[in-house]
């Protein structure tokens, strides 16, 4: 999305260490994703085998949000392992995996304003929600997005082979968005996209949630659904500052260049950790945890295999219970989080 502050979550950290060092943390980075994904999977398995599911608006949008993270937090994973492995890479293999890496993050906060909108439509507008959210109107709106997000980074390929064809062909030392596209203009360019794109999506957030409050006020509801609501938009909210970790990635990795050499390389470990990955576990707990429905039929679905004698699901549960106190120790603001989610 921008140079200054990289929205690629895709920056692989340049930094190596000692060799057990370094295995050691792509071990915990792989297995970290590896879980991350596997309950994403799960997430994914359970929508396609119930209709109520992809019938729905609001959960093709959230199994959108969750696709998206897989693909953006594998895209991640693969630079972050491939930059200790290759000490060169070709800039056209690089150029994918920053193209990838690009729409998925700039997915993630359009996706966000869009399920905010819908739900804006269902508490202020429930009689007219299911003529206005349908499922047709919501595969447009992700056709949208992904259409707006190739805005912010196929420019820049352009740009760069007008300014020099033979691009494609260069090795560079660390693949990585402010390396690959370091053209003045992309540069600019990326700066004005990203405050325009973040600054859209929080007015959306906070339009959507001031008239649910006030929607709420008026009507004197006390069902719950208006309190729901709110909380619901507030959630997105600490998504979206969760996921502009990456937007000051730069910032932070020169901050941390100024500390001790063996100092830096702890910091900048846990700071990919904490910027890259934990982001991505925040939906299936947001949304699929959350929301009753989706749970009683993931409750189902797990209590069938689990009669039928798979022996995964037993992991799975302990993979639940490993993150979830990860993100407890990472977010100090969690204990609010899950008030929310009550």
């Amino acid at each position: 999305m921008n140079s200054s502050v990289n929205v690629s979550v895709s920056s692989s950290l340049t930094y190596r260490g000692a060799t057990e060092t370094t295995v050691t943390r792509n071990v915990i980075v792989i297995a970290l994703g590896l879980v991350i994904n596997y309950i994403n999977g799960t997430l994914l398995h359970t929508f396609r085998k119930h209709q109520i599911f992809y019938t729905n608006p609001r959960y093709i949008l959230f199994i959108h949000l969750v696709v998206n993270d897989m693909i953006q937090l594998t895209t991640s994973i693969s630079l972050h392992v491939f930059s200790y492995i290759f000490y060169n890479m070709n800039a056209s293999i690089c150029c994918f995996f920053i193209v990838v890496a690009n729409f998925t993050t700039q997915n993630t906060p359009l996706n966000l304003a869009v399920m905010a909108a819908e739900c804006y439509i269902a508490v202020c507008f429930p009689l007219r929600h299911a003529e206005l959210c349908t499922v047709k109107r919501t595969y447009i709106l992700i056709s949208c997005i992904w259409v707006l997000s190739s805005m912010s980074i196929v420019p820049d390929i352009f740009i760069h082979l007008a300014a020099d064809p033979l691009w494609f062909f260069y090795y560079i030392a660390y693949c990585d968005k402010d390396i690959l596209f370091r053209h003045p203009v992309s540069l600019q360019k990326r700066v004005i996209t990203y405050i325009m794109s973040l600054t859209i999506v929080w007015f959306t957030l906070l339009f959507i949630y001031l008239k649910i409050f006030f929607t709420a006020q008026a009507v004197n509801l006390v069902d719950g659904n208006a309190k729901k609501a709110r909380n619901t938009i507030l959630l997105h909210g600490f998504q979206l500052l969760f996921c502009m970790l990456t937007y000051v990635d730069p910032i932070v990795k020169n901050m941390i260049i100024t500390w001790p050499n063996y100092l830096a390389s702890e910091l900048r470990f846990v700071w990919y950790i904490f910027a890259h990955i934990l982001p991505r576990f925040i939906s299936p707990i947001v949304y699929g945890l959350r929301d009753k429905t989706f749970k009683q039929y993931l409750k189902n679905y797990l209590l069938c295999n689990i009669r039928a004698g798979n022996k995964f699901w037993w992991l799975v549960d302990h993979m639940l219970v490993i993150c979830g106190m990860l993100v407890k120790l990472a977010v100090p603001a969690s204990n609010h989080l899950f008030t929310l989610l009550d």
